[in-house]
Parts: C-alpha cells; sequence; structure tokens
C-alpha cells in the first residue's frame, strides 16, 4: 500500500509512523502554553524527532470541547514560522511535517512554508476548497470522522459502520476535487462526538477498516475517555493511552499521533516484534 504527500512516497507495510503532537496554543487540552513560543516549539518538534517521531502534526488552533474560535491570522501567526524553521532544519531528513488545521486558508500557507499533510478534523465539511488545495500541492490528507461541531455526540446503533460509511463517502467526493487514493489517510477520530462505548468500539473494531486500503491513524494520546472510563486525570493518562496503540497496532493501524513519543515508540516496536514471530 503505498502513500504519497509531496515529495515522500512510504509503503506499508513497515514500522508504524509515529506522529507527534506540537500544539503552538495557549489552550490546547493537553500541554497548552508549554510551547506557544515558537523558540520552544522548534526545539519541541526536533526533540520529538529525536526520541523517533517521524511526522510532526503542528497545530494552532484547540479541537478540545468548548475552546474558543482562533482567527485566521493568528492561527497564521502562530504556526507558520514553526513550520518554516523546522522544514529548514529538518530538510536532510525524512521527516513529514503536518498541519493540523480547519482553515483552507492556512493549510494552503503551510504547504508552501514545508509541510507535506494536511490534517483535517473537519472533514466532514462541505465545500471543496480545502481539497483542490490539498490537490494541488500533492499532499497527503488525513480525513477524520467527526460530527460537525466536532463534539456533539450523536446516537449510533453501529459506530464501526457509521465511520466505515462515512470514509467511503468521502473518499469518493475527495477524489471529484483531484485528490488521489494514495493521499489519504483515515482516522476513525476517537474522543470526537462519540460517548465512551462508541470509542472503544472503533478500538475494537479497528480491522473493519483495513477494507479500504488506506494507511490508518490513530489519535487517543491522553484523551478524556480515559478519564471517563479509568478517573485518570490528563498527566496520568499514558499507560491507557499505550495500551490502546499496541492493540491497534495488533489490528494494523500504520500511523499513532502522540504526545508522549519515547514511550509510544518503545511500546509499539515491541508490539511488533512479538507480532513478527
Amino acid at each position: 500500500m503505498l502513500f504519497r504527500a509531496r515529495q515522500f512516497e512510504i509503503i506499508f507495510p513497515r514500522p508504524v509512523l509515529v506522529m507527534g503532537i506540537v500544539n503552538v496554543t495557549p489552550d490546547s487540552f493537553s500541554d497548552g502554553g508549554k510551547f506557544f513560543n515558537s523558540t520552544k516549539a522548534v526545539a519541541h518538534g526536533l526533540k520529538l524527532i529525536d526520541e523517533g517521531a517521524e511526522i510532526l502534526d503542528i497545530g494552532g488552533e484547540s479541537t478540545r470541547p468548548n475552546a474558543k474560535a482562533v482567527s485566521e491570522k493568528e492561527e497564521l501567526r502562530r504556526v507558520i514560522p514553526v513550520i518554516e524553521k523546522l522544514a529548514a532544519k529538518i530538510k536532510s531528513q525524512k521527516i513529514l511535517i503536518s498541519i493540523d488545521t480547519m482553515k483552507p486558508a492556512v493549510a494552503r500557507a503551510a504547504l508552501a512554508a514545508g509541510a507535506s499533510i494536511v490534517n483535517d478534523v473537519a472533514a466532514h465539511r462541505d465545500d471543496s476548497e480545502m481539497w483542490k488545495i490539498v490537490a494541488e500541492f500533492c499532499a497527503g490528507y488525513v480525513v477524520m470522522h467527526a460530527p460537525r461541531g466536532l463534539h456533539k455526540l450523536k446516537a449510533q446503533k453501529n459506530i464501526v459502520r457509521e465511520v466505515g460509511k462515512f470514509f467511503q463517502e468521502r473518499r469518493e467526493k475527495i477524489m471529484v476535487a483531484g485528490i488521489a487514493p494514495e493521499q489519504i489517510i483515515f482516522d476513525p477520530g476517537i474522543g470526537f462526538g462519540k460517548t465512551l462505548a462508541q470509542n472503544l468500539q472503533l478500538l475494537a473494531g479497528w480491522r473493519s477498516f483495513a477494507r479500504l486500503r488506506r494507511p490508518l491513524l490513530l489519535g487517543v494520546s491522553r484523551k478524556s475517555f480515559i478519564e471517563k472510563w479509568s478517573g485518570a486525570k490528563v498527566n496520568e493518562r499514558l499507560p491507557a493511552s499505550l495500551a490502546c496503540a499496541i492493540l491497534a497496532v495488533e489490528s494494523g493501524v500504520q500511523i499513532v499521533r502522540a504526545h508522549d513519543v519515547a514511550e509510544t515508540v518503545q511500546a509499539v516496536r515491541m508490539a511488533e516484534a512479538v507480532l513478527a514471530k
């Protein structure tokens, strides 16, 4: 299975890619404010690469519940200097930069600055502007499942089937806009508009998405559904995050998005070593 993002080509099966999170925000649910300064954000990104991240996901707007919206101008101010500096520092390495944004103009500027992937939590969108930009740059595109409003709970008799149908419908739409199948990654959107039971059902039903023949991205790191299940506060959720990552590796995930990169890399490599025997 081929994944293409601008000048990068990745062929699966191969070891799981770990996507390190760089939040250039004052209010993200886990590490908001720690890397709001662009110099600190760049240093953190380089540290995540040293720990084993092969993708850096740069975000300038929190998508936690009840987060304040960020203007296009402000989001650009936050992320573009970070992407430019990181792209310059890692140009000789095979490291991909992802822009985590819902705004087409931010995606365009980020791709021009050196990003290779657009991570779109608003992939349920109706207009095609974002998709046309992705197609223009031949960038990778993460299609994440979420309801409109991102966190509005919706009753579903079978959330696994619902997410699978969403991916199939989105694939048809974005291909009409010019995005090739090999540019697509699917993310079931754990924690976005889903009950605890639905999140657990998605994790248990991961294998059903393999029929889509596209890379799958797991994003569970430190998320609040872990607290709903166990009572663990945000900085106490690493063990459960790693458990989900290991289960997903066994179920065929190709990309794991994580705050704790060193620990995640160690866990998934151990899982891969056991599964290879």
